[in-house]
Protein backbone atom coordinates (compact mmCIF):
# COMPACT_ATOMS: atom_id res chain seq x y z
CA UNK A 1 0.00 0.00 0.00
CA UNK A 2 1.54 3.15 -1.14
CA UNK A 3 -1.39 5.68 0.24
CA UNK A 4 -1.14 5.46 4.41
CA UNK A 5 -3.81 6.86 6.80
CA UNK A 6 -2.95 10.39 9.25
CA UNK A 7 -4.50 8.79 12.14
CA UNK A 8 -5.71 11.34 15.11
CA UNK A 9 -7.52 14.10 12.63
CA UNK A 10 -10.72 15.95 13.81
CA UNK A 11 -14.10 14.38 12.83
CA UNK A 12 -14.91 15.74 8.93
CA UNK A 13 -11.01 16.05 7.78
CA UNK A 14 -9.30 12.82 6.14
CA UNK A 15 -5.65 12.55 6.18
CA UNK A 16 -3.35 10.82 3.59
CA UNK A 17 0.62 10.22 3.35
CA UNK A 18 1.62 9.26 -0.46
CA UNK A 19 4.72 7.25 -0.24
CA UNK A 20 6.53 5.36 -3.31
CA UNK A 21 4.47 4.91 -6.11
CA UNK A 22 0.60 6.16 -5.83
CA UNK A 23 -1.31 3.92 -8.47
CA UNK A 24 -4.67 3.80 -9.29
CA UNK A 25 -5.05 0.32 -7.05
CA UNK A 26 -3.88 2.78 -3.82
CA UNK A 27 -6.81 5.14 -4.87
CA UNK A 28 -9.57 2.82 -5.50
CA UNK A 29 -8.81 0.49 -2.29
CA UNK A 30 -7.79 3.71 0.25
CA UNK A 31 -8.54 6.53 -0.75
CA UNK A 32 -12.11 7.02 -2.40
CA UNK A 33 -13.73 4.16 -0.17
CA UNK A 34 -12.53 6.97 2.44
CA UNK A 35 -13.92 9.82 0.85
CA UNK A 36 -16.89 7.75 0.04
CA UNK A 37 -17.67 7.03 3.88
CA UNK A 38 -16.64 10.62 4.68
CA UNK A 39 -18.80 11.95 2.48
CA UNK A 40 -21.91 9.72 3.84
CA UNK A 41 -21.42 10.98 7.33
CA UNK A 42 -20.20 14.91 7.41
CA UNK A 43 -21.86 17.76 5.56
CA UNK A 44 -18.35 18.75 4.81
CA UNK A 45 -15.02 16.94 3.78
CA UNK A 46 -11.55 18.11 4.26
CA UNK A 47 -8.01 16.22 3.26
CA UNK A 48 -4.98 16.64 4.06
CA UNK A 49 -2.85 15.20 1.78
CA UNK A 50 1.03 14.58 2.32
CA UNK A 51 3.28 13.59 -0.21
CA UNK A 52 6.97 14.10 1.41
CA UNK A 53 10.61 12.42 1.13
CA UNK A 54 9.05 9.19 0.44
CA UNK A 55 6.58 9.65 -2.50
CA UNK A 56 8.49 8.89 -5.51
CA UNK A 57 5.66 9.70 -8.29
CA UNK A 58 1.94 9.12 -9.34
CA UNK A 59 1.45 6.38 -12.10
CA UNK A 60 -0.66 7.46 -14.96
CA UNK A 61 -3.50 5.81 -13.76
CA UNK A 62 -3.22 7.33 -10.34
CA UNK A 63 -3.12 10.89 -11.79
CA UNK A 64 -6.96 10.01 -13.68
CA UNK A 65 -8.18 8.54 -10.16
CA UNK A 66 -7.13 12.23 -9.01
CA UNK A 67 -8.50 13.93 -11.68
CA UNK A 68 -12.06 11.93 -10.59
CA UNK A 69 -12.57 13.79 -7.17
CA UNK A 70 -13.62 16.44 -8.66
CA UNK A 71 -16.61 14.26 -9.23
CA UNK A 72 -17.89 14.24 -5.53
CA UNK A 73 -20.29 16.65 -5.21
CA UNK A 74 -19.41 20.29 -4.90
CA UNK A 75 -21.29 21.28 -2.27
CA UNK A 76 -19.63 18.61 0.18
CA UNK A 77 -15.67 19.32 0.01
CA UNK A 78 -14.23 22.17 2.93
CA UNK A 79 -10.35 22.42 2.81
CA UNK A 80 -7.93 20.89 0.64
CA UNK A 81 -4.68 20.81 2.16
CA UNK A 82 -1.26 19.43 -0.50
CA UNK A 83 1.48 19.11 1.74
CA UNK A 84 4.65 18.89 -0.80
CA UNK A 85 8.44 19.70 -1.16
CA UNK A 86 7.74 18.23 -5.20
CA UNK A 87 7.64 22.01 -7.02
CA UNK A 88 5.83 20.61 -9.88
CA UNK A 89 3.37 19.18 -7.98
CA UNK A 90 2.65 22.30 -6.58
CA UNK A 91 2.60 24.07 -9.55
CA UNK A 92 -0.12 21.85 -10.90
CA UNK A 93 -1.99 22.15 -8.33
CA UNK A 94 -2.14 25.97 -7.96
CA UNK A 95 -2.73 26.00 -12.24
CA UNK A 96 -5.42 23.75 -12.03
CA UNK A 97 -7.16 24.79 -8.60
CA UNK A 98 -9.96 26.31 -10.04
CA UNK A 99 -11.38 22.80 -11.02
CA UNK A 100 -11.28 21.63 -7.50
CA UNK A 101 -15.07 22.74 -5.78
CA UNK A 102 -13.27 23.78 -2.01
CA UNK A 103 -10.62 25.48 -0.46
CA UNK A 104 -7.08 24.52 -2.01
CA UNK A 105 -3.69 25.69 -0.77
CA UNK A 106 0.10 23.70 -0.73
CA UNK A 107 2.36 23.62 2.39
CA UNK A 108 5.58 22.89 2.22
CA UNK A 109 6.63 19.47 4.21
CA UNK A 110 7.81 21.63 7.00
CA UNK A 111 4.38 23.19 7.98
CA UNK A 112 2.68 19.76 7.89
CA UNK A 113 0.85 20.29 11.54
CA UNK A 114 -0.28 23.97 9.45
CA UNK A 115 -1.63 22.63 7.00
CA UNK A 116 -3.42 20.10 9.56
CA UNK A 117 -4.76 22.55 11.33
CA UNK A 118 -6.02 25.00 8.16
CA UNK A 119 -8.08 21.82 6.98
CA UNK A 120 -9.68 20.98 10.02
CA UNK A 121 -10.79 24.73 10.01
CA UNK A 122 -12.96 24.72 7.31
Amino acid sequence: MTIEKIDGLPAGTLGYRGLGVVTSEDYRTVLDPAIEEAVSTHDRVNLVYVLGDGFDRYSLGAMWQDTQLIGVPRNIWGRLALVTDHTGLGEAVHLFAFLFPGELRVFSTAREADAIEWAAGG
